[in-house]
């Protein structure tokens, strides 16, 4: 049994408030980073239209805050991958402002050959209203085998046996990877041809974040009917590598409907490549009804 080389002691703590100021051009960004397109999807690109702002954007302003976690812990960042990704909405997020993100490590966990680091994320507007959280589950390669409890069992989510309720093929790209990163994920892995190679790649890939973002627009379009105030929360599973320039294929089935008036239902979500691989799974998303929404709806944007 050897010695954790990570701070295991982290456990349980907050890390410092990391603030993100941010205006409707940081939105739009992300939304042509996660491959929004024209006409379809104006209000999100649009600042006289809000713009809405996607759910899934709440992994930019959360970032930092989960890398300082990881930092905190002491992990090597070049063994790092990300395992899943959760997120939960409280309420619409606001085009333009300021957020205050606490990041706390939930969980360190023994896989073997590998240590699970999980990393929850509370997001507040300057106001002190709680936005939204995100939850990470990141995978240190190499820092397993310390004696450590395995953690919980695994989140398993069965795909019905029936066709989709949703379908939607989009391809990605060339610059996919280049235009999502300028939402803050600076990962070299994304760009750099030589640190690729490195690490056992022939070329830069996608950002699994991005690939999370192209499934929660095929879900806010065809699960929300548009409205970004009906996701209730999301969580997938990064379970294959995407290229740019790679086509997603989202699939969506819904399950039984909510049982009482207002309350979320789900969708089962998964993203494959034309070849079938899996490269999202074990997604479900929650859905509010049509009939129910979340105080707050943000307004246009004033321009001169």
């Amino acid at each position: 049994m050897s010695t954790s080389t990570l701070d295991l002691s982290q456990v349980g703590k907050p890390g410092r408030r990391f603030e993100h100021a941010y205006t409707w051009k940081d939105c739009v960004l992300y939304a042509l980073g996660v491959g929004a397109r024209l006409p379809d999807e104006l209000p999100f690109l649009y600042e006289q239209r809000g713009p809405k702002v996607l759910p899934t954007f709440a992994v930019a302003p959360a970032l930092p805050s989960m890398a300082d976690a990881i930092s905190r812990v002491r992990a090597n960042f070049a063994q790092v991958l990300h395992g899943e990704q959760s997120i939960v909405l409280h309420r619409p997020i606001p085009p333009q402002g300021t957020l205050g993100t606490t990041a706390t490590v939930t969980g360190i966990y023994d896989k073997g050959k590998a240590a699970l680091i999980m990393v929850e994320c509370r997001t507040e507007d300057a106001q002190g209203a709680h936005l939204f959280d995100t939850v990470w589950s990141i995978f240190v390669r190499g820092a397993g085998g310390f004696g450590g409890e395995r953690g919980p069992a695994s989140r398993e989510v069965a795909q019905p046996g029936r066709p989709p309720d949703f379908e939607v093929t989009e391809v990605t790209t060339a610059e996919q990877a280049a235009l999502y990163r300028l939402s803050g994920d600076l990962n070299p892995l994304h760009i750099a041809p030589e640190f690729a190679r490195a690490v056992g790649f022939e070329r830069p890939i996608l950002h699994g974040l991005c690939t999370y973002g192209h499934a929660g627009r095929a879900i806010l379009r065809h699960a929300c009917g548009g409205d970004p105030a009906r996701l209730r929360s999301f969580t997938a599973r990064f379970s294959g590598v995407v290229m740019p320039g790679d086509a997603l294929t989202t699939r969506g089935w819904r399950m039984d409907a909510a049982s009482e008036p207002g309350a979320p239902g789900s969708h089962v979500i998964e993203v494959t490549r034309p070849d079938g691989t899996a490269v999202l799974t074990h997604g479900l998303a929650e859905v509010t009804p049509a009939a129910h929404t979340s105080p707050g709806e943000p307004k246009p944007i004033e321009t001169p």
